[in-house]
């Protein structure tokens, strides 16, 4: 498995700061948080996203995806969440990055139904215009569709091999999930896995990884016993939690935490 680290960690960091922390603590590649607030965003004109393509094969670094905002399952019209998602998708096209990151999104007041069929239609549409740019669009295991269950309603329905799955293991823990539940269920639409540590179901301010309750050695594990080599992302929240500690302080214990747990499963 490859080692890549979020920019939701390094709220705001210039590009060139972020590829030098990932060469510099050992890590494979970097997601990247999409928004306007951060130096990478869908209003990039063509010579600046030429520059950060560039700027990434310079650094020896992979562009493992973009986490993008759109919310597949809300309510409203098609139109806007499906050009949000297509986008992204340019973006990643022109950045050279194989996934684009959408969440569910549904509203409480939604039937499960009437969410599953909305995100289902959204992401079928999506994906005929992904496959053509050769990017996939992975739904998170968040918000409204926390779990593999949940999220698999909404995949079973799309059936298109450009539209998958991103396996955040907080979520799926939060929702009471076992890791072999979660593997299971999502393993035919994985793109990749979305690691992190926290203190509690109460308290989800981020920790170092290791710290915390999540079982992060069962989820290593359930995927090394499977054979499956493919990415695992630190998403460290510290855009949303502003007293948690500084990233750069901790990815070299972290690459070095996540390093021991593949080598005990192997």
């Amino acid at each position: 498995m490859k080692l890549a680290f979020s920019t939701l960690g390094v709220p705001g960091l210039p590009l060139p700061d972020v590829l030098r922390l990932a060469s510099t603590h050992g890590y494979h590649g970097v997601e990247l948080r999409t928004h306007p607030e951060e130096p990478v965003h869908p209003g990039l004109g063509p010579a600046e996203r030429t520059d950060v393509a560039a700027e990434f094969k310079s650094a020896g670094i992979e562009l493992l995806g973009l986490a993008g905002y759109a919310r597949v399952a809300a309510p409203g019209d098609d139109g806007p969440v499906i050009e949000e998602i297509r986008t992204l998708v340019d973006l990643a096209h022109d950045l050279g990055a194989p996934y684009v990151r959408v969440f569910p999104g549904a509203d409480p007041e939604q039937t499960p139904q009437r969410a599953d069929t909305i995100a289902a239609r959204r992401l079928g549409t999506a994906a005929e215009y992904a496959a053509d740019m050769g990017v996939r669009i992975l739904l998170e295991t968040h918000d409204s569709h926390r779990t593999a269950a949940d999220a698999i309603r909404v995949l079973g329905l799309v059936g298109h091999r450009h539209v998958g799955s991103l396996w955040d293991v907080m979520h799926t823990w939060l929702g009471g999930e076992q890791p072999s539940e979660s593997y299971a269920a999502l393993a035919p639409f994985l793109g990749y896995v979305q690691v992190k540590d926290i203190a509690s179901a109460d308290d989800t301010t981020p920790l170092p990884l290791g710290a915390g309750v999540l079982p992060l050695a069962d989820c290593v594990e359930v995927l090394s016993r499977h054979g499956w080599d493919g990415w695992l992302c630190w998403e460290y929240e510290k855009r949303w939690y502003e007293e948690a500690a500084p990233l750069d302080g901790l990815l070299g214990a972290g690459r070095e935490h996540l390093s021991r747990l593949l080598n005990e499963s192997a």
